[in-house]
Protein backbone atom coordinates (compact mmCIF):
# COMPACT_ATOMS: atom_id res chain seq x y z
CA UNK A 1 0.00 0.00 0.00
CA UNK A 2 0.98 3.23 -1.16
CA UNK A 3 1.24 5.89 2.08
CA UNK A 4 0.67 9.62 1.94
CA UNK A 5 3.87 10.80 1.95
CA UNK A 6 5.01 8.34 -0.31
CA UNK A 7 2.19 9.25 -2.55
CA UNK A 8 3.62 12.86 -2.33
CA UNK A 9 7.45 12.62 -2.29
CA UNK A 10 6.84 11.03 -5.45
CA UNK A 11 4.79 13.71 -6.91
CA UNK A 12 7.50 16.72 -5.91
CA UNK A 13 10.32 14.49 -7.43
CA UNK A 14 8.01 14.15 -10.50
CA UNK A 15 7.79 18.32 -10.64
CA UNK A 16 11.22 18.77 -10.01
CA UNK A 17 12.73 16.15 -12.67
CA UNK A 18 10.41 18.20 -15.04
CA UNK A 19 10.70 21.63 -16.72
CA UNK A 20 8.18 23.45 -18.24
CA UNK A 21 6.53 26.46 -18.23
CA UNK A 22 3.05 28.79 -17.21
CA UNK A 23 0.15 28.05 -19.49
CA UNK A 24 -0.60 30.78 -21.45
CA UNK A 25 -3.92 31.55 -20.09
CA UNK A 26 -2.54 31.89 -16.64
CA UNK A 27 -3.51 35.66 -14.73
CA UNK A 28 -0.17 37.79 -14.34
CA UNK A 29 2.31 36.14 -11.85
CA UNK A 30 0.95 32.31 -11.82
CA UNK A 31 3.21 29.69 -12.49
CA UNK A 32 0.09 26.91 -12.22
CA UNK A 33 -0.82 25.09 -14.42
CA UNK A 34 2.61 24.63 -15.54
CA UNK A 35 2.99 22.83 -18.61
CA UNK A 36 5.72 20.16 -19.20
CA UNK A 37 7.46 19.27 -22.16
CA UNK A 38 5.91 16.09 -22.67
CA UNK A 39 2.56 18.29 -22.77
CA UNK A 40 1.54 16.72 -19.48
CA UNK A 41 0.09 19.33 -17.26
CA UNK A 42 0.93 20.00 -13.49
CA UNK A 43 -2.10 21.56 -11.54
CA UNK A 44 -1.58 23.03 -7.19
CA UNK A 45 -4.27 25.03 -5.66
CA UNK A 46 -4.13 26.16 -1.95
CA UNK A 47 -7.29 24.80 -0.40
CA UNK A 48 -6.42 23.74 3.04
CA UNK A 49 -9.76 23.23 4.39
CA UNK A 50 -10.76 21.29 1.72
CA UNK A 51 -11.26 17.63 1.80
CA UNK A 52 -11.41 16.27 -1.71
CA UNK A 53 -10.04 17.84 -4.68
CA UNK A 54 -9.79 16.95 -8.57
CA UNK A 55 -9.15 18.58 -11.88
CA UNK A 56 -11.73 18.00 -14.23
CA UNK A 57 -9.77 18.09 -17.54
CA UNK A 58 -12.23 15.51 -19.62
CA UNK A 59 -11.60 13.04 -17.21
CA UNK A 60 -10.95 13.90 -13.19
CA UNK A 61 -7.41 13.62 -12.01
CA UNK A 62 -7.54 13.12 -8.24
CA UNK A 63 -5.51 15.47 -6.21
CA UNK A 64 -2.91 15.62 -3.27
CA UNK A 65 -2.67 17.47 -0.35
CA UNK A 66 0.55 18.16 1.04
CA UNK A 67 1.04 19.78 4.73
CA UNK A 68 0.75 23.25 3.85
CA UNK A 69 -2.67 22.93 2.39
CA UNK A 70 -1.71 22.73 -1.73
CA UNK A 71 -3.31 20.06 -3.58
CA UNK A 72 -1.33 19.06 -6.50
CA UNK A 73 -1.39 16.52 -9.63
CA UNK A 74 -0.20 16.08 -13.15
CA UNK A 75 -2.14 15.14 -15.97
CA UNK A 76 -1.45 12.54 -19.16
CA UNK A 77 -0.09 14.21 -21.90
CA UNK A 78 -2.53 16.26 -23.57
CA UNK A 79 -3.03 17.36 -27.15
CA UNK A 80 -1.46 20.59 -28.88
CA UNK A 81 -4.19 23.80 -28.31
CA UNK A 82 -6.70 25.11 -25.88
CA UNK A 83 -8.72 23.00 -23.51
CA UNK A 84 -11.26 23.65 -20.70
CA UNK A 85 -10.93 22.38 -17.27
CA UNK A 86 -12.57 23.11 -13.95
CA UNK A 87 -11.46 22.86 -10.19
CA UNK A 88 -13.82 20.31 -8.35
CA UNK A 89 -13.76 21.29 -4.84
CA UNK A 90 -15.45 18.56 -2.58
CA UNK A 91 -17.93 18.05 -5.15
CA UNK A 92 -18.01 21.55 -6.53
CA UNK A 93 -17.40 22.87 -10.06
CA UNK A 94 -15.95 25.87 -10.06
CA UNK A 95 -13.08 28.04 -12.52
CA UNK A 96 -9.41 28.26 -11.44
CA UNK A 97 -8.96 31.44 -10.13
CA UNK A 98 -5.26 31.24 -11.26
CA UNK A 99 -6.56 31.35 -15.25
CA UNK A 100 -8.41 33.35 -16.93
CA UNK A 101 -11.81 32.56 -17.04
CA UNK A 102 -13.87 31.81 -20.66
CA UNK A 103 -17.32 31.14 -20.88
CA UNK A 104 -17.58 27.78 -21.95
CA UNK A 105 -20.09 24.37 -21.49
CA UNK A 106 -22.70 27.24 -19.86
CA UNK A 107 -20.62 28.54 -17.48
CA UNK A 108 -17.66 30.66 -16.98
CA UNK A 109 -14.31 27.70 -17.17
CA UNK A 110 -10.47 28.11 -16.69
CA UNK A 111 -8.43 27.64 -20.22
CA UNK A 112 -4.96 25.75 -20.54
CA UNK A 113 -2.92 26.39 -23.70
CA UNK A 114 -1.16 23.28 -25.08
CA UNK A 115 1.75 24.67 -26.73
CA UNK A 116 2.02 24.10 -31.20
CA UNK A 117 5.05 22.01 -32.22
CA UNK A 118 6.27 21.97 -35.29
CA UNK A 119 4.67 22.98 -38.64
CA UNK A 120 1.54 24.08 -37.21
CA UNK A 121 3.41 26.56 -34.87
CA UNK A 122 3.25 29.93 -36.88
CA UNK A 123 -0.72 28.67 -37.69
CA UNK A 124 -1.57 29.98 -34.15
CA UNK A 125 1.15 31.97 -32.84
CA UNK A 126 1.26 35.86 -33.19
CA UNK A 127 3.97 36.52 -35.62
CA UNK A 128 4.80 40.13 -36.75
CA UNK A 129 2.87 40.42 -39.16
CA UNK A 130 0.04 43.21 -39.92
CA UNK A 131 -2.21 42.70 -37.18
CA UNK A 132 -5.99 43.56 -37.77
CA UNK A 133 -8.64 44.74 -35.29
CA UNK A 134 -11.37 42.55 -33.55
CA UNK A 135 -14.33 45.10 -32.66
CA UNK A 136 -17.21 44.90 -30.29
CA UNK A 137 -20.04 46.41 -30.93
CA UNK A 138 -23.83 46.64 -29.09
CA UNK A 139 -27.05 46.75 -31.30
CA UNK A 140 -30.60 46.23 -30.29
CA UNK A 141 -32.53 42.56 -31.50
CA UNK A 142 -36.17 42.99 -32.37
CA UNK A 143 -35.93 39.49 -33.13
CA UNK A 144 -34.78 38.66 -29.08
CA UNK A 145 -35.92 41.81 -28.03
CA UNK A 146 -32.99 42.76 -25.92
CA UNK A 147 -29.60 44.09 -26.15
CA UNK A 148 -26.90 41.76 -27.87
CA UNK A 149 -23.36 41.95 -28.74
CA UNK A 150 -21.28 40.84 -31.66
CA UNK A 151 -17.45 40.79 -32.41
CA UNK A 152 -16.39 41.91 -35.76
CA UNK A 153 -12.50 41.27 -37.00
CA UNK A 154 -11.28 43.65 -39.47
CA UNK A 155 -7.99 42.80 -40.99
CA UNK A 156 -4.75 45.06 -41.33
CA UNK A 157 -5.96 46.04 -45.10
CA UNK A 158 -9.45 47.53 -43.61
CA UNK A 159 -7.69 50.24 -41.55
CA UNK A 160 -4.30 50.75 -44.73
CA UNK A 161 -7.17 51.05 -47.34
CA UNK A 162 -9.86 53.20 -46.32
CA UNK A 163 -11.76 52.76 -49.73
CA UNK A 164 -11.48 49.31 -49.72
CA UNK A 165 -14.45 47.19 -49.66
CA UNK A 166 -14.52 43.04 -47.84
CA UNK A 167 -16.15 39.82 -48.89
CA UNK A 168 -17.62 38.98 -44.84
CA UNK A 169 -17.96 35.72 -43.14
CA UNK A 170 -20.47 34.84 -40.25
CA UNK A 171 -19.03 32.39 -37.66
CA UNK A 172 -21.06 31.18 -35.36
CA UNK A 173 -19.85 29.57 -31.82
CA UNK A 174 -20.97 26.31 -29.98
CA UNK A 175 -23.62 25.02 -27.69
CA UNK A 176 -22.95 26.70 -24.50
CA UNK A 177 -20.69 29.34 -25.60
CA UNK A 178 -21.10 32.87 -27.05
CA UNK A 179 -20.14 35.43 -29.60
CA UNK A 180 -16.77 35.87 -27.43
CA UNK A 181 -15.38 32.29 -28.39
CA UNK A 182 -14.43 32.54 -31.58
CA UNK A 183 -11.89 35.42 -30.90
CA UNK A 184 -10.89 34.27 -27.06
CA UNK A 185 -10.51 30.65 -27.40
CA UNK A 186 -10.31 29.99 -30.99
CA UNK A 187 -8.18 32.91 -31.98
CA UNK A 188 -9.72 33.17 -35.30
CA UNK A 189 -8.03 37.16 -35.40
CA UNK A 190 -4.44 35.64 -35.22
CA UNK A 191 -5.37 32.92 -37.50
CA UNK A 192 -6.44 35.35 -40.18
CA UNK A 193 -3.72 37.82 -39.49
CA UNK A 194 -1.09 35.32 -40.34
CA UNK A 195 -3.18 33.49 -43.21
CA UNK A 196 -3.56 36.87 -45.31
CA UNK A 197 0.10 37.68 -44.40
CA UNK A 198 0.79 34.15 -46.20
CA UNK A 199 -0.82 35.05 -48.73
CA UNK A 200 -2.77 31.78 -48.09
CA UNK A 201 -6.30 33.82 -47.55
CA UNK A 202 -8.02 36.94 -48.89
CA UNK A 203 -8.47 39.89 -46.44
CA UNK A 204 -11.99 39.43 -44.99
CA UNK A 205 -14.18 40.75 -42.16
CA UNK A 206 -15.26 38.11 -39.99
CA UNK A 207 -18.43 38.85 -37.90
CA UNK A 208 -19.25 36.37 -34.55
CA UNK A 209 -22.81 36.87 -33.63
CA UNK A 210 -24.61 35.26 -30.38
CA UNK A 211 -26.13 32.04 -31.36
CA UNK A 212 -27.97 31.95 -28.14
CA UNK A 213 -31.22 32.77 -29.82
CA UNK A 214 -34.88 31.74 -30.54
CA UNK A 215 -34.68 31.70 -34.32
CA UNK A 216 -30.90 32.29 -35.42
CA UNK A 217 -31.95 32.25 -39.32
CA UNK A 218 -34.25 35.75 -38.70
CA UNK A 219 -31.60 36.97 -35.97
CA UNK A 220 -28.96 36.51 -38.78
CA UNK A 221 -30.55 37.86 -41.48
CA UNK A 222 -32.63 40.79 -40.19
CA UNK A 223 -30.10 42.07 -37.78
CA UNK A 224 -26.98 40.90 -38.35
CA UNK A 225 -26.73 40.83 -41.67
CA UNK A 226 -28.40 44.52 -42.44
CA UNK A 227 -26.11 45.64 -39.10
CA UNK A 228 -23.08 45.05 -40.82
CA UNK A 229 -23.42 46.16 -44.16
CA UNK A 230 -24.39 49.60 -42.46
CA UNK A 231 -21.65 50.00 -40.31
CA UNK A 232 -18.62 47.87 -42.16
CA UNK A 233 -17.10 47.96 -45.52
CA UNK A 234 -18.38 44.89 -46.73
CA UNK A 235 -19.06 43.50 -50.19
CA UNK A 236 -23.17 42.97 -50.64
CA UNK A 237 -24.46 39.95 -52.39
CA UNK A 238 -24.10 36.35 -51.92
CA UNK A 239 -20.84 35.67 -53.97
CA UNK A 240 -19.00 37.85 -51.43
CA UNK A 241 -20.45 36.30 -48.47
CA UNK A 242 -19.95 32.96 -46.33
CA UNK A 243 -21.25 31.09 -42.82
CA UNK A 244 -19.85 28.54 -40.64
CA UNK A 245 -20.08 27.51 -37.65
CA UNK A 246 -19.15 24.37 -34.85
CA UNK A 247 -21.27 21.73 -33.20
CA UNK A 248 -24.57 23.83 -32.63
CA UNK A 249 -23.15 26.84 -34.63
CA UNK A 250 -22.78 24.25 -37.30
CA UNK A 251 -27.07 23.26 -37.47
CA UNK A 252 -27.42 27.13 -37.60
CA UNK A 253 -25.67 27.14 -40.28
CA UNK A 254 -27.62 24.32 -42.33
CA UNK A 255 -30.86 25.49 -40.55
CA UNK A 256 -29.97 28.92 -42.70
CA UNK A 257 -28.88 27.09 -45.94
CA UNK A 258 -32.15 25.23 -46.10
CA UNK A 259 -34.24 28.80 -45.45
CA UNK A 260 -32.12 30.93 -47.21
CA UNK A 261 -30.19 29.02 -50.65
CA UNK A 262 -29.33 32.57 -52.17
CA UNK A 263 -27.67 33.99 -49.41
CA UNK A 264 -23.97 32.91 -49.28
CA UNK A 265 -21.64 30.93 -51.36
CA UNK A 266 -19.41 29.23 -48.81
CA UNK A 267 -20.57 27.31 -45.71
CA UNK A 268 -18.72 25.60 -43.30
CA UNK A 269 -20.06 22.74 -40.89
CA UNK A 270 -17.39 21.78 -37.91
CA UNK A 271 -17.76 19.00 -35.73
CA UNK A 272 -21.95 18.95 -36.25
CA UNK A 273 -24.60 17.50 -38.47
CA UNK A 274 -28.15 17.35 -38.20
CA UNK A 275 -29.43 14.92 -35.37
CA UNK A 276 -30.33 11.31 -36.22
CA UNK A 277 -32.83 11.42 -34.04
CA UNK A 278 -34.65 14.24 -32.48
CA UNK A 279 -33.39 15.75 -29.10
CA UNK A 280 -34.75 17.68 -26.75
CA UNK A 281 -32.99 20.73 -27.71
CA UNK A 282 -33.30 20.70 -30.79
CA UNK A 283 -36.77 19.43 -30.92
CA UNK A 284 -37.92 22.32 -33.12
CA UNK A 285 -36.14 20.86 -35.95
CA UNK A 286 -37.71 18.96 -38.41
CA UNK A 287 -34.78 17.48 -40.44
CA UNK A 288 -37.07 15.11 -42.87
CA UNK A 289 -38.06 18.36 -43.78
CA UNK A 290 -34.53 20.14 -44.53
CA UNK A 291 -33.62 16.93 -46.47
CA UNK A 292 -36.67 17.18 -48.80
CA UNK A 293 -36.11 21.07 -49.19
CA UNK A 294 -32.45 19.92 -50.30
CA UNK A 295 -33.49 16.99 -52.41
CA UNK A 296 -36.11 19.22 -54.07
CA UNK A 297 -33.46 21.94 -54.95
CA UNK A 298 -30.40 20.47 -55.05
CA UNK A 299 -29.58 21.89 -58.50
CA UNK A 300 -30.03 24.60 -56.87
CA UNK A 301 -27.68 24.43 -54.04
CA UNK A 302 -25.18 22.93 -55.92
CA UNK A 303 -25.12 25.83 -58.09
CA UNK A 304 -25.43 28.61 -55.33
CA UNK A 305 -22.83 27.09 -53.14
CA UNK A 306 -19.05 27.05 -54.57
CA UNK A 307 -18.12 25.01 -51.13
CA UNK A 308 -20.06 23.34 -48.80
CA UNK A 309 -17.21 22.00 -46.52
CA UNK A 310 -17.34 19.85 -43.62
CA UNK A 311 -15.21 18.73 -40.75
CA UNK A 312 -15.12 16.34 -37.75
CA UNK A 313 -12.52 15.64 -35.06
CA UNK A 314 -12.29 12.10 -36.13
CA UNK A 315 -14.36 9.34 -34.35
CA UNK A 316 -13.85 10.71 -31.01
CA UNK A 317 -15.87 13.38 -32.13
CA UNK A 318 -19.50 13.47 -30.58
CA UNK A 319 -20.67 14.51 -33.28
CA UNK A 320 -19.47 12.14 -35.58
CA UNK A 321 -22.44 10.04 -35.95
CA UNK A 322 -24.65 12.65 -36.45
CA UNK A 323 -22.27 13.81 -38.96
CA UNK A 324 -21.93 10.71 -41.10
CA UNK A 325 -25.61 10.25 -40.93
CA UNK A 326 -25.89 13.76 -42.72
CA UNK A 327 -23.30 12.94 -45.39
CA UNK A 328 -24.96 9.47 -46.15
CA UNK A 329 -28.14 11.94 -47.32
CA UNK A 330 -25.86 14.59 -49.14
CA UNK A 331 -24.53 11.28 -51.09
CA UNK A 332 -27.89 10.12 -51.99
CA UNK A 333 -29.42 13.10 -53.12
CA UNK A 334 -25.93 14.19 -54.59
CA UNK A 335 -25.49 17.53 -52.91
CA UNK A 336 -21.94 18.12 -53.60
CA UNK A 337 -19.50 18.93 -50.44
CA UNK A 338 -16.41 18.53 -49.24
CA UNK A 339 -14.92 16.70 -45.94
CA UNK A 340 -12.26 16.65 -44.17
CA UNK A 341 -10.96 15.05 -40.52
CA UNK A 342 -8.29 16.33 -37.51
CA UNK A 343 -8.55 14.19 -34.76
CA UNK A 344 -9.39 15.53 -31.46
CA UNK A 345 -12.92 15.04 -30.92
CA UNK A 346 -15.22 17.65 -30.14
CA UNK A 347 -12.85 20.21 -28.31
CA UNK A 348 -11.19 23.80 -29.82
CA UNK A 349 -7.75 22.10 -31.50
CA UNK A 350 -9.97 20.81 -34.16
CA UNK A 351 -12.42 23.87 -34.83
CA UNK A 352 -9.11 26.14 -34.66
CA UNK A 353 -7.85 23.93 -37.79
CA UNK A 354 -11.07 23.87 -39.16
CA UNK A 355 -11.14 27.75 -39.41
CA UNK A 356 -7.49 27.36 -40.19
CA UNK A 357 -8.49 25.40 -43.35
CA UNK A 358 -11.95 26.91 -44.57
CA UNK A 359 -10.93 30.30 -44.52
CA UNK A 360 -8.19 29.25 -47.35
CA UNK A 361 -11.13 28.15 -49.65
CA UNK A 362 -13.33 31.14 -49.56
CA UNK A 363 -13.71 34.07 -52.00
CA UNK A 364 -11.14 33.13 -54.27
Amino acid sequence: MVTFFQQEAKAKQTLANQEGQPSLWNIRGQHYPKVLADHRVVFRVKAPTAKHVQIDFGRKYDMYKDRDGIWTCVTDPQSEGFHYYFLVIDGVRVADPQSESFYGCSMMTSGVEIPYDGIKAPRFAQRDVARGDVHRKRYFSKVDNKWKTMYIYTPAAYDTNPKATFPVLYLQHGGGEDERGWSNQGLTDIILDNLIADGKAVPMVVVMMDGNTSDFTAEWTQEGIPFVEKNFRVKKGMKYRALAGLSMGGIHTLNALVSSPDLVSYAGVFSSGWFKERVPWASFIDTEACYKTLKEKVAIYNKNLKKLWLSMGGEEDIAYENCKAMRARFDEMGLKYDYYEYPGGHTWPVWRESIYQFAQLIFK
